[in-house]
């Protein structure tokens, strides 16, 4: 018995100690921010280029990419593929790589990333002005539509910005019979940037295509076009629907001109899927970083290395752990009874999209009708699977139906219902129903009372941003839960919730 006590205090020490040493490592050496305070902006891009090789054709694929000396300065780049070789080159004033393969089969996936942050001091130099240009040529009934939008024009402008801000209003108007015309069957943002690029040179004004993508935590994000012209001194950019003029903070310029984003030789089916995701990091260590490139430290030995979907699912799990330890501590210190460990936890991973009061509305309800049905199976005789399919069938004509009256009363939120685990619904109104049956109707609601209450604490306490941050960052700390959890595994003193049970003897006593 000595030897177990003795083998289980060294490795909870030796737990607790990796834990701690890692974290404290990750904090000192690394110098990775403790807290979220005072933080930049790190956006990761992810572009994957998806195909279809066609069997004995050489494949030459190619793709824009972001140019690295605008206001974001690059951190990490990388370009993943198996078996493909990979080149950088200008194209058309822009950065392209291309990968290249003798042969391949099947489906293909390529992959570019970006990791970057604003620049912290210098603005980035302005493109050179254009060439002065020569006007598109046009003929017949297109060139007299094209003069016809263009004397309004000069009328109502007195510079370059006006002239361009009148042109956009004008070719948006599909109703005019002149753009009609030049527009044709293409009233696509493209289409109208096509026009307007030939009302412009007619007018001999710079026009360029630009190009861009939000830096927002958005999955499959479409590129968003923009125009830009020339006044003598400064670009000016312009959004070619709405005419609003002044690219917003948060787009970053992917490429320029009216080339299609890649291309592809020796395949088909071609296309990007574009992913953004952002995290902060500590400004001072940011800075550093940006002046000595010793970026990898931080994304190639954690979770922010991860690609960033698996990111998006680490980031739940990895708070599993916590809500673990809630359970542990309500049930073993405290002694509130509920129904199993996971089941609060899994509870409270749902209360994520139903938000806590609507959850309880929602796991109440549909609870109880299923202790109602299970009671009336009971009167059946049934065994315990069909009982058990016939209330998983129950539980899922209740969430629809619900769902279904929630979205016809404008109630949103009950949409999310169908997040509730069907199964963990189901297995809980059956543990519930045969407590019932075993120690009473009281019991069994103390037991509910409990499961609800261990589940909203466990997601309160999950849904902490500085907690989900630290866990996230310094997953090694982990270790030290484990080690806890160890300890409490040999724990065999009164719980709170009997130490008042007993008062009561202590007193006579």
């Amino acid at each position: 018995m000595q030897s177990i006590n003795l083998h289980l205090k060294v490795l909870i020490a030796i737990l607790v100690s990796l834990g701690l040493g890692i974290t404290a490592y990750q904090i000192f050496v690394l110098d990775i921010p403790v807290t979220q305070d005072e933080t930049d902006d790190i956006w990761s891009l992810d572009a994957r280029l998806e195909f279809q090789a066609v069997a004995g054709t050489p494949i030459k694929a190619q793709m824009f990419i972001p140019p690295l000396d605008q206001k974001y300065i690059s951190l990490n780049e990388s370009f993943i593929s198996n078996n493909y070789g990979v080149s950088i080159n200008q194209a058309q004033g822009n950065r392209r790589v291309t990968w290249s393969a003798r042969r391949a089969s099947g489906n293909q996936s390529l992959y570019y990333r970006l990791v970057l942050t604003q620049r912290y001091s210098a603005e980035p130099a302005e493109d050179p002005a254009p060439a002065p240009r020569q006007p598109i040529e046009l003929e017949g009934a297109e060139q007299v539509a094209a003069d016809a939008l263009i004397r309004p024009i000069r009328q109502t402008s007195a510079d370059i910005e006006t002239f361009v801000s009148e042109a956009i209003r004008r070719v948006n108007d599909i109703t005019d019979d002149n753009v009609k015309l030049l527009l044709g069957e293409d009233t696509s943002p493209l289409g109208k940037a096509r026009v307007l690029d030939i009302l412009l040179s007619n007018a001999r004004i710079p026009l360029e295509m630009v190009h861009t993508v939000r830096l927002e935590n958005t999955p499959n994000q479409t590129p968003e076009l923009w125009l830009r012209s020339h006044n003598g001194e400064r670009w000016l950019y312009f959004h070619p629907e709405t005419g609003q003029q002044g690219i917003p903070e948060n787009r970053l310029i992917w490429w320029s001109g009216n080339a299609p984003l890649f291309s592809l030789e020796g395949g088909r089916q071609g296309r990007v899927t574009i992913t953004l995701n952002n995290s902060e990091m500590n400004a001072l260590r940011l800075a550093e970083m940006t002046t000595d490139n010793t970026s990898s430290a931080l994304l190639e030995y954690s979770l922010y290395g991860l690609p960033l979907h698996a990111q998006q699912v680490y980031r739940v799990m990895i708070m599993i752990p916590i809500g673990v330890l809630v359970i542990l501590i309500l049930r073993n210190i405290i002694g509130i009874q509920t129904l199993g460990t996971f089941t609060p936890v899994l509870i409270s991973l749902a209360f994520r999209e139903t938000d806590i009061g609507w959850g309880i509305v929602l796991f109440t309800l549909i609870t109880a009708l299923g202790l109602s049905l299970r009671s009336y199976l009971e009167h059946l005789k049934l065994q315990m699977l069909p009982r058990l399919s016939v209330v998983l069938t129950f539980v899922v004509v209740v969430i629809a139906g619900i769902t279904l009256l929630g979205h016809k009363l404008g109630m949103e939120k009950a949409l999310s219902v169908s997040l509730f685990p069907m199964v963990i619904l189901t297995m809980t109104i059956e543990r519930l129903s045969i407590t019932w049956e075993e120690r009473g109707g009281g019991h069994s609601f103390k037991v509910a009372l409990g499961t609800l209450f261990a589940a909203t604490l466990a997601h309160l306490l999950m849904s902490v941003p500085e907690l989900a941050y630290f866990v996230f960052t310094f997953p090694a700390v982990l270790l030290v839960l484990v080690g806890f959890m160890l300890a409490m595994g040999r724990y065999r003193g009164y719980r709170l919730t009997e130490l008042v049970r007993f008062k009561a003897l202590t007193t006579k006593g």
